[in-house]
């Protein structure tokens, strides 16, 4: 799923501590990758630096 990120939602993601990457996800090893096999590089918290990116959430996230 694809969501703009907004000035509104960068605010919220500090405050609310909020976690949708990769690094928070159970099914990933830093080493390994995904579990599953997906590709990481656009659900990766670093993407997220730049203000423009659209927010992309996985369907197989598994808190930490």
């Amino acid at each position: 799923m694809k969501v703009e990120q907004d000035a509104r939602f960068r605010e919220q993601r500090e405050r609310f501590r909020l976690r949708w990457n990769c690094e928070d996800c159970a099914l990933f090893d830093p080493d390994e990758g995904c579990a599953h096999g997906f590709p990481t590089h656009r659900h990766r918290a670093s993407r997220y630096d730049d203000p423009t990116a659209d927010l992309l959430f996985c369907k197989d996230f598994e808190l930490t």
